[in-house]
Parts: C-alpha cells; structure tokens; sequence
C-alpha cells in the first residue's frame, strides 16, 4: 500500500482522435509520456477495448467528463467532482465554469482529497505557488476560484508564495516560472520543466497527499493554435517524465483533468473522456476509474483511507 500519493491536475486535457490536422498529441514530441505508456499516446486510437492503456510503468483510463449532464463539460463543475467524487454538474444542475460556483464550494471545501485525507490524520499540501502578497496579484482568483486553490484553502494549504518559489519549495502553476518574471515582475529564477518537477516529489516526500494543478493545457486549447498547444504538452511531458522518475518509492502518482480541450485545436471544451494516468505504487487502484467521480474514491482507497460517500456509493 502506498504511503503517499500525488494529484497532478491538468487542466482541459482530453483524449481525442490522433488527427494530424487538428490533434497536438500526435504532432508533438512527447518521448516521456509514451515510454510511459509503452510507445503509445493518450488518443483514441491507442485505448484498448477497455478503453485503457496498461503498461509495465504505467495505466491510463479514459474517465468521462459529462457525467450525464447536457452540454459541453466546464472546468467549475468538473473539477468539483474530480476533487470529492460527488458530481458537480448534476449537483448545479449544469455545467459551469470557469470558477468553482458558489453554492458547491461549501461541499467542495468538506469533502475534497486533501480534506478526507486531513480528517484520516494523514497530511496535506499544495504545491502550487500563489501571488499571496506582494506582487499585483489578480484579484479574481480569490473572488472566482479554481477547485484546486478552494481545496487547498480548506486545509490551511495555500501558504506558497513568491519566496518559496524563489527557494525551491513550491512550484508555479505554468512549472516554469517566466509568468511570474514577466506578468508579476518577480525575480524568481528561471526553471526547467525537470527542476519543477524534482521540487514537487520534494514536496510530496513530506506530505501524505500532495496536489499540483496547472492550466496552460486549457489556456493553449482556447487559444486554438497547434503551435502553442504542442508547445505546451511537451512542457508537460518533460515535466511529467521528470516526476515519475524522482517519485518516492512509496509513492502514487495519479494525473487527470476535469475536461477535453487541447486535443483539439479546432477551439473549445470538448465531451472527449478525459486521461487519468496512474504511475508507481498501486496504480492498478485506479484500473476500475470509469468518470471523474472515481478519481478521488480509487486513490484515498489505495491509502487505505475511508472513501464512504463518495462516487459509487453515492450514485456514481
């Protein structure tokens, strides 16, 4: 049984058809991701009648992001019922984004990974670093929040900022940092994809459940540029290679989304199903993951924490 485990959200990330014309995931150079996956890619064409990809490192589902609710999936909603299991589109009655709505953050902030996990005894942490002083900080992130920060918020979590980020111990949301130097004027240094990447497994060999969240693959999909969107999954795939390597022998790392966008340059949310990749201890754990509500049962139930009243036991 893992010790710890890691969420590495990724925000508008679906799995789509492997169309050269309008799919990044075939046309960018992503060596990490497919030695992962034993030379194949997260597209339609590479999942088996499952609709999985096992490999010796690694298994990848496809979980649906519509959750039986009309229209396109939104990042609000999804990443609600990503983070507590329950499903955050039927709960509003539609699905919403970007920000998390407000009647569901009370049951967001209850019910996330990172509190079940704080409530099992177990510790928590957000990697990610936020402007919280200092720098001319957006205030719409606190007025309009995002399902990551709310969870992390709801553990005494969020407390990175510019310093730790400048020391090594927190991780920007782009993993680089270049947002931080050119839009908040922060001297910060520059970093690899791969530094990023050994700071989060830092982070996480002192935490029993660590969350990560980066929205550049949503961002890159709305903008409907190839360009762009290749050159943002193949950050991520140096990032994520990077991890899976300095992951902690007691570690499950666990990567997701909460809604189809980038695979498909062609602009805007899709219904594609969205990758949830597992690597290290117990990955089979999450080999039964069928929608986003069961992301967050399979991995407190690797952990052998109490996963009750979440996605199948509440309808899921």
């Amino acid at each position: 049984m893992p010790q710890r485990a890691i969420l590495v959200f990724l925000d508008g990330v679906g799995i789509g058809e492997g169309d050269l014309a309008f799919n990044p995931f075939v046309v960018a150079h992503l060596p990490r991701i497919q030695a992962l996956l034993g030379g194949r890619l997260p597209i339609a064409e590479h999942l088996d009648a499952d609709r999985r990809i096992v490999s010796e490192r690694a298994v990848l589902v496809a979980a649906d992001a519509t959750l039986g609710v009309e229209g396109l999936p939104q990042s609000g909603t999804g990443q609600t019922t990503l983070l507590t299991g329950r499903n955050g589109a039927a709960e509003y009655g539609r699905h919403f984004g970007p920000w998390v709505p407000t009647p569901l953050r009370p049951m967001l902030a209850a019910e996330n990974l990172l509190r079940r996990a704080a409530d099992a005894g177990r510790t928590a942490a957000f990697a990610n670093a936020y402007p919280l002083s200092g720098a001319p900080a957006d205030p719409r992130i606190f007025r309009r929040p995002a399902g990551p920060m709310l969870a992390a918020q709801s553990v005494g979590a969020l407390t990175r900022g510019a310093a730790e980020l400048a020391e090594g111990r927190a991780v920007a949301s782009s993993i680089t940092n270049e947002r931080w130097r050119e839009h908040l004027g922060s001297d910060v240094p520059e970093v690899t994809p791969e530094e990023a990447a050994r700071t989060l497994a830092r982070i996480a060999a002192d935490a029993d459940v660590t969350l990560f969240a980066h929205y550049d693959t949503d961002y890159t999909g709305h903008r409907g540029a190839m360009d762009g969107a290749v050159a943002a999954l193949e950050r991520v795939d140096a990032f994520v290679g990077a991890l899976a390597d300095a992951l902690p022998a007691d570690a499950l790392l666990v990567i997701s989304s909460d809604h189809g966008n980038v695979e498909d340059v062609r602009g805007g949310h899709t219904i594609h199903p969205v990758p949830v990749l597992a690597v290290g201890t117990r990955r089979e754990q999450l080999m039964n993951v069928r929608s986003l509500m069961d992301v967050a049962l399979a991995m407190l139930q690797a952990l052998g924490i109490d996963g009750r009243g979440l996605s199948s036991d509440n309808g899921g």
